[in-house]
């Protein structure tokens, strides 16, 4: 509780239920560590560059990411309440099944990211970036996505009259895609 892991590099590490909480993890750095059904409260990640790390099954709250990069990292079915995600820089890996409802995602980065099933209701994703993000089956219902770009991620499950999606930036084909999903006959 309360520890000082600042600029720890993490390399290697494996926990399997374990609690942190108020932990300075700020610009820790390493590859491959893993975090399984663990939770964190008040957990600083500001600054961190992580590569393939795992973080399955996690709870998230009151926990700060700013300016946080992660690479090829798995949050699957993990739960962000009350977060600073901004701004978050997030490229592969796979976030599949995660709890993001309600969260403040303006201007962040997602690229090359499984976001399977997750949940990102009435979350706020203006002028974010999720490019070539696999987004099936994602729940977007009141989501802001304006300004959002969104080229090359898969917006099957995008309602577009129970999204906020002005502005949006979508290629040609995913513009088919929405045009058949309110009812056009595309030919």
């Amino acid at each position: 509780m309360g520890n000082d892991w600042y600029g720890e590099d993490l390399t290697g590490r494996s926990y399997l239920r374990c609690s942190f909480v108020d932990v300075d993890l700020s610009e820790a750095t390493g590859r491959g560590a893993v975090f399984d059904q663990c939770s964190f409260g008040g957990t600083r990640f500001n600054g961190v560059d992580l590569h393939d790390a795992a973080f399955t099954g996690c709870m998230f709250k009151r926990c700060n990411f700013f300016d946080a990069h992660l690479t090829g990292c798995k949050f699957v079915g993990s739960t962000f309440v009350e977060c600073a995600l901004r701004p978050l820089r997030v490229v592969d890996g796979n976030w599949s099944f995660v709890n993001l409802s309600g969260a403040d995602l303006r201007g962040t980065s997602f690229s090359r990211v499984k976001l399977r099933e997750a949940d990102l209701r009435s979350s706020n994703c203006a002028k974010g970036s999720f490019t070539d993000v696999d987004l099936s089956g994602a729940l977007l219902s009141k989501a802001d996505l304006s300004k959002c770009d969104l080229r090359g991620s898969d917006i099957s499950a995008l309602d577009p009259f129970g999204t906020e999606i002005g502005g949006a930036i979508i290629t040609a084909g995913q513009a088919v895609v929405i045009a058949a999903a309110i009812g056009f006959d595309v030919r």
